[in-house]
């Protein structure tokens, strides 16, 4: 207990760590737990497979669903056809590259080198999700990398399970149909679970506040598992259940957000030191330039190439190409899915494992840290500063068919300098406490409104979604903002 406890500390030291130096996580998490394993200083033997598949199965599934809660559907809406095409040609072409490249330049046979092929050929959600969130890029690129992640999970881990099955490999029409059926029962299952969840949360108002945030990750978790169970691809539907409950207004948004994130990075933090548990070190030496090779091959060769097929019909620019040619970071999905042909007894498969280690640590601290720089010389960082969202606290009011808004106004939003007046809320929405250095009242309408005013929305049933719609737009907008909203530049919108 005191073991795992001094554990757990080290990691959450590490989050500050690695938010500061600008790695991902992975490697320092990777790195607690070779620390801890056999040639480490704990020479703690682990190295069950099928155990760490199952944790690392679960800790996606929190990992996909915080990530799908913190996607905007307003960004991720223009770039979903390029992300769709990316992950399912993309897929194809990276496969084949990188396995040819396995093959023909480090002597694998065809079935590990296709293991290998597919198993990197996975972005993965949590790398990229923590390293893009903090890369200030345009919102159609990181729109295109955030879903690519979310959504090629589920062709990859059926084209590994595939591989990885004992005797022959199906054909590639069989592949491409056993895709296809999976995508489309998970994308109808989470869907569905995602909008008859949102629909219960908003209508029905829960004894306490604490237990928004663990219906909404409940309700993540049953999509992932109606999809498994009907033979679906569980991972995109709990990805897509999630976005929509994301997008959905939900009461108590702010704490539940904050409670899946707490959840994902617990969930990063025992995938990656069990990972680092179960891989041998000294084992690691042997395997180590075929790893490095054949992520050249993956990173210079297949993984532009992979961008370039996909995308050409939509005429992206080749700056933002190259970016996101870059950007497809590694983490431990990779990892995860090599432990697939170790459970099925493939053999060779402790080499893959191996190889994909060591692949994943080398280039991910390759990319990770460069990204931004690389950004910068491709002129795609965004040096505006935009007005910061509301994070609009949502209590349901059953018995008075009403609801309460609650939030504070952040530094950078252009509701400060604005009278409660000008808010021009709907009728039946009315501001009715103001805190204030500590101190609250009730504000008049020519109250000016400040930077770090907590305000206190109440709202009827009708108009709640009309009031937090304004409030967004003067937010961004500031006091001249269209009636119901602005668009994704903060710039006035039409009346409605």
């Amino acid at each position: 207990m005191l073991v795992c406890s001094l554990v757990l500390l080290v990691a959450v030291a590490a989050v500050r760590i690695s938010s500061r130096s600008g790695l991902p996580s992975l490697l320092i998490y990777l790195g607690i737990g070779i620390a801890i394993g056999q040639d480490g200083i704990g020479n703690v033997v682990f190295d069950n497979a099928e155990l760490t598949q199952v944790i690392g199965y679960a800790a996606l599934v929190v990992i996909l669903a915080e990530g799908g809660l913190g996607t905007k559907w307003k960004e991720i809406k223009p770039a979903l056809p390029a992300a769709i095409v990316l992950s399912l040609v993309g897929v194809a072409v990276s496969v084949g590259i990188t396995a040819a490249g396995a093959h023909y330049l480090v002597g694998l046979e065809w079935r590990q080198a296709l293991l290998i092929g597919a198993v990197v050929s996975s972005t993965d959600a949590a790398a990229v999700f923590s390293v893009l969130r903090k890369v200030p890029l345009p919102s159609r690129i990181t729109g295109v990398l955030e879903a690519e992640s979310g959504f090629n999970d589920a062709p990859v881990v059926i084209l590994v399970v595939a591989f990885a099955a004992v005797g022959p490999i199906d054909d590639w029409y069989v592949l491409l149909g056993k895709i296809a059926l999976e995508l489309a029962i998970g994308a109808a299952i989470g869907l569905t679970v995602g909008f008859l969840g949102s629909y219960g949360l908003r209508h029905v108002a829960l004894p306490a506040s604490g237990l928004y945030p663990i219906a909404v990750m409940a309700i993540a978790v049953t999509a992932y598992a109606a999809g498994a169970m009907a033979h679906g691809s569980g991972f995109l539907a709990v990805y897509l259940a999630a976005m929509v409950l994301g997008n959905a207004k939900l009461p108590h948004w702010p704490a539940t957000r904050g409670f899946a994130d707490g959840l994902g990075w617990i969930a990063q933090i025992g995938m990656f030191v069990l990972l680092g548990l179960l891989v041998t070190p000294h084992e690691l030496v042997h395997d180590f330039w075929p790893a490095v090779i054949i992520g050249l091959v993956l990173t210079m060769v297949a993984r532009p190439l992979e961008v370039l097929v996909s995308l050409l019909p939509f005429r992206i620019p080749w700056r933002e190409q190259a970016l996101m040619s870059w950007a497809g970071l590694r983490g431990a999905v990779p990892i995860i899915l090599a432990t697939i042909p170790m459970v099925s007894g493939i053999e060779g498969s402790d080499r893959v494992f191996n190889i994909v280690f060591v692949l994943v640590v080398v280039y991910t601290l390759v990319q990770g840290p460069t990204l931004p720089w690389l950004a910068r010389k491709l002129e795609l960082g965004r040096t505006d500063e935009t007005a910061s969202d509301l994070g609009i606290e949502s209590a349901p009011l059953e018995k008075l068919r009403g609801h309460l808004l609650s939030f504070a106004i952040p530094p950078a939003s252009r509701m400060h300098g604005v009278e409660v007046s000008e808010l021009r809320l709907p009728p039946g929405a009315s501001v009715t406490l103001v805190v204030r250095e500590g101190k609250s009242f009730v504000p008049l309408p020519s109250t000016v409104l400040r930077r770090g005013d907590e305000l206190l929305v109440v709202a009827t049933d009708p108009v709640r979604d009309a009031a937090e719609a304004r409030l967004r737009a003067v937010a961004r907008g500031g006091k001249l903002a269209g009636w119901l909203g602005t668009n994704g530049n903060g710039s006035p919108g039409s009346r409605r």
